[in-house]
Formats: structure tokens, C-alpha cells, sequence
């Protein structure tokens, strides 16, 4: 979550300063803040949450495909959640309390989706 939510307060300063038009600045800010969360989610949910060991590339390659394919559910609602808050409180503040509340649940829904569908051999 501070990943992802970081990633966006940082880019939603840089594109406040430039002047970027709010519709265009929440696509990028959540386009940028999902990426980065993606990423660093996987990576320590692999090793630290599921305790998967595997290293082969088919078998991780495998696993990201269905992580990020789980993971388009739960964007999903973690967009809405930050999309409907920042439309009602275009601030930052809004942003960001959309995001927190998008994430926690999204983030739930998730761990039971990757332990069913993308880790099941590792738990």
C-alpha cells in the first residue's frame, strides 16, 4: 500500500506543479501508483506471504501472468473506491482516502484469490 500510495502522491504533486488537468493526472497516478504496487507486491508476497521458493522462469512466469490477472478484479475495485472519493474531494487528501480504503479491500479479496488460484502448490 505505501508503494502504490506513495508512487501516487509523488506523482500527483510533479503533475499538480505542471498544471495537468485532473482527469489526465488520475489516470496517471493510478496507472503509475498500480505498476509500482504491482511489482513490489509480487515480489514480497511470493517470498514472504506464500513462502514460495520456486526460481524456474516458466513457473514464475506462470505465476506473475495469474498475479497480475488476479490483480485485475481487485484494481478494479481499489479504482472505483479512489475514483468516486477523488470526484467527490478533488483534493489530494481525497485521493488518497479513496485509495487507502480501495487498497485495504482489494488487497483482502486478493490474498484469497492468489492462495486459491496462483500459489495453491506453495501453501
Amino acid at each position: 500500500m505505501a508503494t502504490n500510495l506513495g508512487t501516487q502522491n509523488a506523482l500527483n504533486w510533479l503533475l499538480v506543479k505542471q498544471g495537468v488537468a485532473d482527469q489526465l493526472r488520475l489516470l496517471v497516478v493510478l496507472a503509475g501508483g498500480t505498476l509500482a504496487g504491482l511489482l513490489i507486491k509480487y515480489v514480497l508476497d511470493k517470498r514472504y506471504i506464500f513462502e514460495d521458493r520456486s526460481r524456474d522462469l516458466n513457473s514464475h512466469a506462470r505465476k506473475f501472468s495469474m498475479y497480475t490477472a488476479m490483480g485485475l478484479v481487485t484494481t478494479a475495485i481499489f479504482w472505483i473506491f479512489e475514483a468516486v472519493a477523488f470526484f467527490i474531494v478533488p483534493t489530494t487528501a481525497g485521493l488518497m482516502i479513496g485509495g487507502a480504503i480501495g487498497l485495504t479491500i482489494g488487497y483482502v479479496i486478493k490474498y484469497h484469490l492468489d492462495r486459491r488460484f496462483v500459489f495453491e502448490a506453495a501453501v
